[in-house]
């Protein structure tokens, strides 16, 4: 069964209505930025430091991997961590044991997921539409 553990954010979005408008990677560390619905002064912006894996696909091949049975899910959230999934099991054995500190999160708006394998947690935070990467 696959566990949700909704991670809070900076902001209360419905993320079925949003979208990404922008993604950047370099060297490992990723920003990501969503749509804010309603908002189009400001984005929601996603960073990690350090990834191993990230994966980005629209929601409708996501609707059908995930199983039946999954728990934690709240309507309209948008970031979770996320333990015992397709993605994650997916994974070779030899990497889930040479990285055994890796934690996947997932991040879901009505269009796309962002699928993230890292070290350390997201930092989520209000940023002007028009920002340039930090």
């Amino acid at each position: 069964m696959t566990r949700y553990f909704p991670i809070k954010s900076p902001i209360e979005m419905k993320a079925g209505y949003s979208d990404m408008v922008a993604f950047r990677w370099q060297r490992g560390a990723i920003e990501a930025e969503f749509a804010i619905p309603g908002d189009a002064q400001n984005n929601l912006r996603v960073s990690f430091k350090s990834t191993e894996i990230i994966r980005i696909l629209d929601e409708m091949p996501l609707s059908t991997e995930e199983g039946p049975r999954n728990e934690g899910l709240v309507p309209h959230n948008f970031a979770y961590r996320v333990e015992d999934a397709p993605f994650w099991n997916s994974q070779s054995p030899a990497f889930r044991q040479v990285m055994p500190k890796l934690e996947h999160y997932q991040f879901v708006t009505g269009r796309m997921c962002l699928d993230v394998l890292a070290n350390s947690p997201p930092l989520l935070m209000i940023v002007p539409a028009n920002a340039e990467q930090s």
